[in-house]
């Protein structure tokens, strides 16, 4: 049995509603779907009543309900107590971060914030987008970094979590290329020669990026799925020994395209790429839940950074004042 089958459960229970909840949950309401059925498996009991709308719970659903909040509880009270006395648990910060990111942006941005902030004690969870977000909403990191898109939100109560954006990427179609830097495969392709496409798998955040830019295409894009994963890193890999065209942060492939071993395969067209934004989240600090004292001195120091950046654009982008 997996935790998330309960917190699953607690959500359906309370929205009542498959869809909404998958919504709420980040996945698929098909993986939803799965996911309650495996609870229901497990326990050798049907929980919701499938014969009615909306959904409502079956009777042993109503008494499954309180006992999964109890489980729950305490299993998020043993791990706070274990996490308690880690020595260094008060002045390490705990990140979150989807795989991606913790190659790519993680890295240099962990080196500009010592160069400015001082040293850093860090802690790292390399995970999915929804089991990032998920560690954030319940308590088992201190920061979540991860991408965004107004299409494809993380969707976190703004009343509960600050949120400061760190910077922005596209993301774009990429090809095996020459020495000269001329890639292998160009976009579109055509209906009679569609390209070789390496593809993230649905549940992954950049498939839904790949999505809205294959959705808003003015020309269709001929491409024929050849491989898939979750893992960018994989799909770069692929792509370097030739098996198709992926679409990848330029991030991810800065030092590939400098060293001429991947190119653009979009011919510098705008039309076929998507601009994501890296946000940082944390929760709140209350009354109840303060926070340690370290994360708030460093969102004090990203806050400033932030403003300051703002404030040097801002000038930059105002006219220069006419000689009398």
């Amino acid at each position: 049995m997996e935790t998330k089958w309960l917190e699953d459960f607690i959500s359906l229970a309370e929205t009542h509603s498959f869809s909404r909840s998958a919504e709420l949950r980040h996945v698929t309401q098909p993986a939803f779907s799965r996911r309650i059925q495996s609870l229901e498996a497990w326990l050798g009991a049907d929980l919701i009543d499938r014969t009615s709308y909306p959904t409502r719970l079956t009777p042993a659903g109503e008494v499954f309900y309180e006992q999964a909040l109890e489980m729950l509880g305490q299993i998020s009270n043993a791990r706070a107590l274990l996490r308690g006395k880690r020595p260094t648990a008060q002045t390490t910060v705990d990140f979150a971060v989807p795989h991606t990111l913790s190659l790519t942006f993680m890295p240099k941005w962990m080196t500009e914030l010592e160069s400015g902030f001082g040293r850093l004690n860090s802690r790292l969870l390399a995970l999915n987008v929804h089991d990032a977000v998920l560690a954030l909403v319940e308590g088992g990191c201190d920061l979540l970094l991860c991408y965004h898109h107004p299409r494809q939100p993380v969707q976190l109560d703004a009343s509960r979590y600050d949120m400061i954006t760190l910077g922005s990427e596209a993301l774009r179609a990429y090809a095996r290329c020459d020495r000269t830097g001329k890639p292998d495969l160009v976009l579109p392709g055509t209906a009679r020669s569609p390209l070789p496409f390496l593809s993230y798998t649905t549940n992954a955040y950049l498939a839904r990026m790949v999505e809205l830019i294959l959705s808003d295409a003015k020309r269709p894009l001929h491409l024929e799925k050849h491989y898939e994963t979750d893992m960018a890193e994989g799909l770069k890999m692929m792509a370097l020994e030739g098996h198709g065209v992926v679409f990848l942060p330029e991030s991810a492939v800065t030092r590939e395209v400098k060293q001429k071993l991947l190119a653009r395969a979009d011919g510098g067209r705008a039309e076929w790429e998507v601009d994501m934004e890296i946000r940082l989240y944390r929760e709140r600090p209350t009354q109840q839940r303060p926070g340690k004292p370290v994360v708030g001195r460093l969102w004090d120091y990203l806050v400033k950074r932030s403003e300051a950046e703002a404030k040097a654009q801002a000038r930059k982008r105002k006219p220069a004042a006419k000689g009398g």
